[in-house]
């Protein structure tokens, strides 16, 4: 009878787990990140639950406000912990990564620093990674190891999820750095032509006004 029981209640450990599984599965599938325009300087807060926890995510600047910009300006992000300290920073003109752990628990601030003075469109994903050990979880021996195979099941998960919005975004980009390009080289073209006929233009007017005083000094 007691063995009995305990295989039910393992069997329904096990659903409940893929209960939980389909569900993170399902509500990952439509994960996106948070898109803002930053102009000089915008801030995101994060709050972390449990020390040491591991911090990832990642940023892609997924358009810039004008057609004339450089490459080579770097919007920077600066990561600040609890205690007001610089947990790290990175810089890129197109899209970073980012992973650190977490000293401890509290609110983290990302702060994102444009170097021009032309608007900048940047997508911000990021996730807080725990997984459960005994201590946080219920001292049940047969509970312990399928929550944590959950929690590993669900970090997996969280990792694909970003690294498909974060492809997904850079794609985006590189869509819009094109159009940026073709019609720079559509500006670039046209100013040639005009160019061209004002050349031709002017080219027209002194020959006409070399012949002309050469035509008044023939009648003296």
């Amino acid at each position: 009878m007691g063995s009995a029981a305990a295989a039910a209640g393992q069997t329904l450990r096990i659903w409940r787990g893929l209960a939980i599984f389909l569900f993170v599965a399902l509500g990952l599938q439509w994960a996106e990140g948070l898109t803002m325009t930053v102009i000089d300087v915008e801030c995101v807060y994060q709050y972390v639950e449990h020390d040491h926890d591991l911090v990832s995510g990642n940023f892609v600047v997924v358009e810039k406000n004008s057609d004339w910009y450089s490459e080579a300006d770097d919007v920077e992000m600066v990561v600040t912990g609890p205690t007001g300290g610089t947990m790290m920073t990175a810089k890129a003109s197109g899209g970073q990564k980012f992973s650190f752990r977490a000293g401890r628990r509290g609110h983290y601030k990302f702060c994102f620093h444009n170097p021009t003075s032309a608007p900048e469109d940047i997508s911000f994903s990021i996730h807080v990674g725990h997984i459960p050990v005994a201590s946080d979880v219920a001292k049940d021996e047969h509970f312990n190891p399928v929550e944590t195979k959950i929690a590993q099941l669900k970090e997996a998960l969280e990792s694909i999820s970003l690294e498909q919005n974060y492809l997904r975004r850079r794609d985006v980009r590189h869509k819009k750095t094109n159009e940026s390009t073709q019609r720079r080289l559509l500006w670039y073209t046209v100013m040639e032509y005009v160019a061209l006929i004002a050349v031709s233009i002017a080219q027209v007017y002194l020959i006409q006004r070399l012949f002309s005083k050469r035509i008044g000094y023939n009648k003296f």
